[in-house]
Formats: structure tokens, C-alpha cells, sequence
């Protein structure tokens, strides 16, 4: 069975102009802005999948040991991508450094909303 596209809705601002978001000047201040670009790049690329594949990401461990698993999770290390599908969108909410305390963002950003 073919899979249809999906929209991808990005509420983290991963393409909006992506060299001012905070996520890149972390990349570039602790590595190099090479491999800001490489990374960024790649995030993109993944983002872009999950239009045909939603599907293809793991359940988030932090929110499936509290019963929730409605949210999916892609990884580009150290980077990890969280989404949802909602009807036929994927809503991206999260990208962050998955060696970050992943309990207190995802409670921050997605629990207490």
C-alpha cells in the first residue's frame, strides 16, 4: 500500500531561516558552522520524509512510560525530532539535543500546554 503525503507542520521553526534560530548558533558555538549546516541540513531532510512516511519513528520513552504514545520521535544525533499525526498533518514539536534532560522539555513543551 502506497503511502499518501502528508502536510508537515513545523511549530519549532526548524526552515524558518534556520541560521538565526538558537538551535544552529548551539551547533556552531560548540562544533563549527559547517556542521551547524550539515546538521540543520539533515533535520530538514528528515522533516521532509515523515511527509510520506510518518509512520517510521519510534514512540518517545519519557511520554510512553506515562501512557501517552501519540507522539513519534526521528533521530539525527545528537538530535532528536518530536512529532505527532493529527488527522493528515505531521506536527513537528520539538528538536533539541537528545543529551538534554528530555523529562523536564518534553513536560515544558508539550505536557503543560
Amino acid at each position: 500500500m502506497e503511502n499518501l503525503p502528508v502536510q508537515v507542520v513545523e511549530l519549532c521553526g526548524l526552515r524558518q531561516d534556520h541560521k538565526k534560530t538558537i538551535f544552529y548558533f548551539y551547533i556552531a558555538e560548540r562544533d563549527s558552522r559547517a556542521r551547524a549546516d550539515h546538521v540543520l541540513g539533515r533535520l530538514v531532510q528528515a522533516t521532509d520524509a515523515l511527509r510520506t512516511s510518518p509512520d517510521r519513528g519510534s514512540l518517545v520513552n519519557e511520554l510512553r512510560s506515562l501512557g501517552i504514545s501519540e507522539y513519534r520521535q526521528v533521530f539525527f544525533k545528537p538530535c532528536r525530532l518530536i512529532y505527532r499525526m493529527h488527522a493528515k498533518q505531521v506536527i513537528v514539536y520539538v528538536v533539541a539535543d537528545g543529551r538534554r534532560d528530555m523529562e523536564s522539555l518534553l513536560a515544558r513543551r508539550l505536557l503543560s500546554a
